[in-house]
């Protein structure tokens, strides 16, 4: 789910609609995310860029949630630029509720995707360097260097030219990751969706 978000919010740059420079005010609302987060305050104020660096590397839900605020002012609107987008990339069998990927409400579809729709996406992601750079780093402060960012992905540093993409966990939807490596001219992308554990 956070891979339309990134996806959204580096091409809304590049058209210079936003810039990773921008002060983001977190709301209160998206200091109540839980899950994986690095725990905005109520009233703190963030670059757009470190906000969307701790999305791609450590998968914050917070941080995911005030950067969908900012982009479109509220995060169902920022939603329904989600459902948008995906049908513009012809990613049909795909179904987003929130900007966050966490399970839904009681009663409420969950967000639903593909394989080949993760793959469309992360085709289109790794047309902006900045992805890369961020996916294949390993650590890297926030808030100052007071907390540490920790890529998601275990892949990073034990196989040889991987540079992202993106996990993803919740213990009905299964572990799943659309990962990507390149080593010369050779740049290859596996997705994995539903996997009962992680290191498989």
């Amino acid at each position: 789910v956070k891979m339309i978000l990134m996806l959204i919010v580096v091409e809304s740059v590049k058209e210079g609609a936003f810039s990773l420079d921008q002060k983001v005010h977190i709301s209160r609302a998206a200091s109540r995310i839980g899950g994986s987060q690095v725990y905005l305050k109520e009233g703190e104020v963030f670059t757009l860029g470190e906000l969307l660096k701790a999305v791609v590397i450590a998968s914050a839900n917070d941080a995911a949630y005030a950067v969908a605020e900012h982009v479109a002012g509220d995060a169902e609107i920022f939603v329904e630029m989600m459902k948008d987008r995906a049908r513009e990339l012809g990613m049909t069998d795909t179904h987003y509720v929130n900007v966050h990927g966490l399970p839904p409400n009681r009663g409420s579809l969950p967000n639903l995707m593909s394989s080949r729709d993760v793959g469309i996406l992360a085709q289109e992601l790794l047309k902006f360097p900045i992805i890369t750079q961020w996916g294949r780093t390993k650590r890297a402060t926030f808030r100052g260097g007071k907390f540490i960012l920790t890529n998601t992905n275990r892949l990073i540093g034990r196989f040889r030219g991987i540079d992202g993409l993106k996990t993803g966990f919740y213990r009905k939807a299964g572990f799943s990751i659309a990962s990507t490596a390149k080593q010369g001219d050779l740049r290859l992308i596996a997705i994995t969706l539903g996997s009962s554990h992680s290191r498989r």
